[in-house]
């Protein structure tokens, strides 16, 4: 089980201290910490902080947290730790967060599920997160052994001497630190140095902490953990942060609810896809970016009232509800339709290039012309598919190459519009000089629908036979999702039609609320 596990919570985050760097920190700090160091009750732990801009600890898998504990315990060398101590005595872990949390989740028995955990959250704590804590706990537990089992062996002996020898050794085993030395200026820049090594800093995390005090910035820490965990937006007034949470949670549910398992067995999937995973923050960020039409590399002035924050947020909810929700603009793109190929894998450069592609339909005002070529647009989003895939292997990366999915979606509904058929639509696109690079992949609408399948696709084969039985919109045609579904009165009420069964009909919302009327 490779699932990442979430200890973000375990070591709190917290201001660099910036203000009172002219001051001078006491300096007579420890060389090693133990683990009883690390027991939520204790000085030391309870002074233990991350910087705020450091990224979520949910780098590391069960397997990974085991091999750092039983290091521990079998006394192996483990890399020193590498703290600073603020004016104010914070004691930021510069380098080693992953390593302290880890031996802080088994002493206090919380790998993302316990009561730190729960605190920190406010008690909403997604599926996936305690499926993987609980993992993470059998897994130590019954091989290691917990740390409340270990201590109680202490007065108590066990019938095993593997955990009486490891009981007895706890007391006298400790982790090395370092400390760097200097003011909150030097601090960071020794963070960012040694991140670099090792595990860099991806390019979205830099982009994150270069603009923590940003609105973009913060609007896409809110959204990640649905406005909870560590307060960046604290500064605000008490009405501002009420509805940083409130947009913020609305948005975080769109996007990753239901939760996405594999295999897929069934079609109801988040238009996010997983939100612990790689992608995920990097998704957060450029969906906040388009919303407020940013460019990739332009930076933003702090936001000090949390205004310019919230504007990023309800633009950002305005172009997600468009995508899949109940509000009476959205389209209702059906995620299996627009944001998955057909083996149930999230593609997220579809996802960027159908933002740019919503945006194009907003700005140009086609939502209706859309809507008239929506039944053939979707059969060709499903039926060649694998030719995004191509237009993303030719870019190298999802970061360049969804634009050029934008303009092959945008090609293909003006062909549609124009009466072009299914295959003639795509046989023009293939002539075209921006897309004649296609022409050698291209296949027959008869040959993409056959009955071949590779070996192991059983997310393939569910998708594809659910598929043929999945509600459409009785007003487009196009497929219907279950975040998105309204009940459409086939003779409008002002034409008489009555709330019968018979004159009732399934439509995505837009198609009821605007194109049809």
């Amino acid at each position: 089980m490779r699932t990442k596990v979430v200890l973000d919570a375990l070591v709190p985050r917290e201001d660099f201290d910036i203000k009172d760097e002219s001051g001078v920190a006491i300096n007579r700090n420890i060389l090693t910490m133990s683990v009883t160091d690390l027991d939520y009750n204790s000085f030391l732990y309870s002074a233990i902080k991350k910087p705020d801009f450091q990224r979520e600890t949910n780098e590391w898998d069960a397997g990974k947290i085991y091999q750092l504990v039983l290091s521990f315990i079998e006394g192996e060398l483990i890399p020193s730790v590498i703290l600073w101590k603020s004016v104010s005595n914070h004691i930021f872990v510069i380098d080693g967060s992953h390593r302290i949390s880890a031996l802080a989740a088994w002493v206090n028995d919380d790998y993302g599920d316990g009561f730190i955990s729960r605190n920190f959250f406010d008690n909403e704590i997604p599926d996936e997160q305690i499926k993987s804590a609980k993992y993470t706990r059998e897994l130590i537990n019954g091989t290691i052994g917990s740390y409340s089992e270990l201590k109680n062996i202490i007065r108590n002996p066990s019938n095993d001497d593997l955990k009486n020898r490891r009981a007895k050794s706890i007391g006298s085993l400790a982790v090395q630190l370092q400390w760097v030395e200097g003011n909150s200026q030097k601090a960071e820049e020794s963070f960012f140095r040694i991140n670099q090594q090792g595990t860099p800093i991806s390019n979205t995390e830099i982009k994150l902490i270069k603009s923590r005090a940003c609105a973009n910035g913060l609007a896409a820490r809110a959204i990640v953990r649905s406005g909870k965990g560590h307060n960046y937006w604290s500064k605000f007034t008490e009405d501002i942060q009420i509805e940083i949470y409130k947009v913020a949670k609305e948005i975080n549910e769109m996007l990753f609810t239901p939760e996405y398992k594999t295999p897929i067995k069934t079609l109801d999937l988040p238009i996010g896809g997983a939100l612990l995973s790689d992608h995920g923050q990097q998704l957060i960020l450029e969906t906040i970016n388009v919303a407020n039409g940013l460019k990739d590399s332009e930076l933003l002035t702090d936001d000090d009232t949390g205004e310019a924050t919230l504007e990023f947020l309800k633009q950002c909810r305005k172009i997600v509800r468009r995508i899949n929700s109940m509000h009476a603009s959205s389209l209702g793109l059906h995620p299996i339709v627009y944001f998955y190929n057909m083996r149930g894998i999230h593609k997220i450069a579809s996802y960027y290039a159908m933002l740019g592609f919503i945006k194009y339909l907003e700005e140009n005002n086609k939502f209706e012309e859309f809507t008239q070529i929506r039944r053939k647009f979707e059969v060709i989003m499903i039926n060649y598919e694998y030719l995004v895939q191509i237009i993303v292997r030719r870019y190298r990366q999802s970061s360049r190459g969804h634009k050029f999915i934008t303009k092959y979606y945008i090609e293909i509904m003006d062909l549609l519009l124009n009466g072009y058929g299914i295959e003639d639509t795509m046989k023009k696109l293939v002539e075209s000089k921006e897309f004649n690079y296609l022409s050698k992949e291209i296949m027959t609408l008869e040959d993409v629908t056959s009955d071949r399948f590779s070996d192991g696709r059983k997310s393939s084969v569910f998708i594809l036979e659910a598929l043929k039985s999945a509600p459409k919109c009785a007003i487009c045609g196009g497929y219907l999702h279950k975040n998105s579904i309204t009940i459409d009165h086939k003779i409008r009420v002002q034409d008489g039609g009555r709330g019968n069964v018979d004159n009732g009909q399934l439509a995505h919302p837009y198609c009821n609320s605007t194109h049809k009327n």
